[in-house]
C-alpha cells in the first residue's frame, strides 16, 4: 500500500503566527505518527516562515516513522542541517529565495552535473534522495542518469486536471512517468494538491507509487474533520 507522509509545514505556520508553541509541533508529529500516518515530512525555508532549523533537529529525536526533509540544497545551510540530522530521506527541491511554494521539478538534463556532486553527498552519508520532478519522461531518464533513488512527482497539474473533469488527459502524463520510472528502478513518491477527492483516482492509476506527501489538503480538511479522523481518511484512499 502507499504511504502517507504528512507535511507539517501548515501547523508550524499556525503556531509562528502567534508566537508561543500553539501548536506544539512535536506533540503534533507524534500524534499524526499515532494516528496512523506512515511518516513526517517538512520544508524548512531560508526565512523559516513556517518549519524553523530547530524544528527539523528536535523532530528527527522523536519521529519514529520515515523523516522526510524536502527543500533546496543549492543553500548550504539546508544541506548542512540535513547532513547533520540524517532523515531517512531528503527530497530535492528547486524552490527560489522567498518563493511561496514549490510550483516546478528539476530540469535533470540541464542540471545533471550539479545534481549528481549534491546527490552523492547525500548517498555518501547513508539518506535516501528523492528529486521533485515534473512528469515529464525525459526527465525521469536524467533522474536515474544522476544517481536519484526516487522522484517526486509534482501532481499540481493532475489535481487541476481532475478538478476541471479531465480526468484521463490529467492522469496520462504521470502514468507514463511512472512507468519509466519503474522500467529505470526508481522508487516513485508524489505530492502537491492531492487530496481527499483526487487522491485515490490518482493512487490507483499511477504503478507502483510508494508514497504520498500531503500537506496542506489534509491540514484544512483537519479544520472539519479532526485531525485524527482526517489521517486516517488519507489513508484509507491509498487502500
Amino acid at each position: 500500500m502507499t504511504k502517507l507522509s504528512v507535511n507539517i509545514n501548515k501547523l508550524a505556520t499556525l503556531r509562528n503566527s502567534r508566537g508561543g508553541n500553539n501548536p506544539d509541533l512535536i506533540k503534533s508529529a507524534r500524534d499524526i505518527e499515532r494516528f496512523g500516518a506512515d511518516g513526517i515530512t517538512v520544508h524548512p525555508r531560508p526565512d523559516e516562515r513556517h518549519i524553523r532549523y530547530e524544528d527539523v533537529i528536535a523532530l528527527k529525536k522523536v519521529v519514529k516513522t520515515e523523516f522526510n526533509i524536502e527543500g533546496n540544497c543549492t543553500e548550504q545551510k539546508f544541506v548542512d542541517l540535513v547532513l547533520a540530522t540524517k532523515p531517512t530521506q531528503v527530497t530535492l527541491v528547486p524552490d527560489a529565495l522567498g518563493q511561496l511554494t514549490s510550483n516546478h521539478g528539476w530540469n535533470t538534463i540541464e542540471h545533471a552535473d550539479y545534481l549528481k556532486k549534491i546527490i552523492a553527498v547525500f548517498k555518501g552519508a547513508g539518506i535516501r534522495v528523492s528529486i521533485f520532478v515534473d512528469p515529464v519522461v525525459e526527465v525521469i531518464e536524467g533522474a536515474k542518469a544522476v544517481g536519484s533513488d526516487r522522484i517526486e512527482l509534482y501532481t499540481e497539474s493532475y489535481a487541476k486536471g481532475y478538478a476541471m473533469g479531465n480526468v484521463q488527459l490529467a492522469i496520462e502524463p504521470f502514468i507514463a512517468a511512472a512507468v519509466k520510472a519503474n522500467e529505470l528502478g526508481l522508487g516513485i513518491n508524489a505530492g502537491h494538491d492531492l487530496d481527499l477527492q483526487n487522491l485515490k483516482y490518482f493512487a490507483n492509476n499511477v504503478p507502483g507509487l510508494l508514497e504520498v506527501s500531503i500537506g496542506h489538503a489534509l491540514i484544512c480538511d483537519a479544520i472539519y474533520l479532526g485531525l485524527e479522523n482526517t489521517v486516517q481518511l488519507y489513508k484509507r484512499q491509498l487502500k
